[in-house]
């Protein structure tokens, strides 16, 4: 019990490393990049995150870096890290520089979705790691790294990647 304590704790107080595989709508031009905005609920549909400017008043501060692995003609492969964590914050901000994820019909366009025969958002928690904190109870998880299996969404898509 105190475990599991421990671990809502570091994920509450950001002491996590988290990256997230995705596959997104669009091409890039960069390799890699930070995307910064607050992250509120939207004005006109209640059940969706919205983007607003970081010095707005509106919103939680959220920040998402992405790395681009593979780039293809109209879908891309990137890597999420997550400096914040807040609700829909990969799917309100990949939406917001015009790469919505595939498969998400609430912040993309149905109709692509439909021709990728998408039935969810491709997105998927890869890797996570617990950052150094002596006083923890968790000091045994320190440096270490739990990598999950590459998604089934990337090996259907791309085959090079199992």
């Amino acid at each position: 019990r105190q475990r599991q304590m421990c671990i809502r704790d570091r994920f509450f107080n950001k002491t996590t490393k988290r990256l997230y595989n995705a596959l997104v709508w669009g091409s890039f031009q960069e390799e890699e990049g930070r995307i910064e905005g607050n992250i509120a609920r939207h004005p006109k549909d209640r059940m969706q995150m919205a983007v607003f400017p970081p010095d707005s008043e509106i919103g939680k501060h959220a920040v998402t870096h992405y790395r681009v692995l593979e780039n293809f003609n109209y879908v891309t492969l990137v890597e999420c890290r997550l400096e914040t964590g807040r609700t829909h914050q990969i799917r309100a901000h990949m939406a917001h520089i015009g790469a919505p994820l595939a498969g998400d019909n609430k912040y993309g366009n149905r109709q692509q979705n439909q021709q990728l025969h998408c039935t969810h958002q491709l997105l998927c928690a890869y890797q996570l790691q617990f950052e150094p904190e002596s006083d923890s109870c968790l000091a045994y998880l320190q440096h270490r790294v739990f990598t999950a299996p590459i998604p089934d969404f990337v090996k259907r898509f791309f085959p090079q990647f199992s």
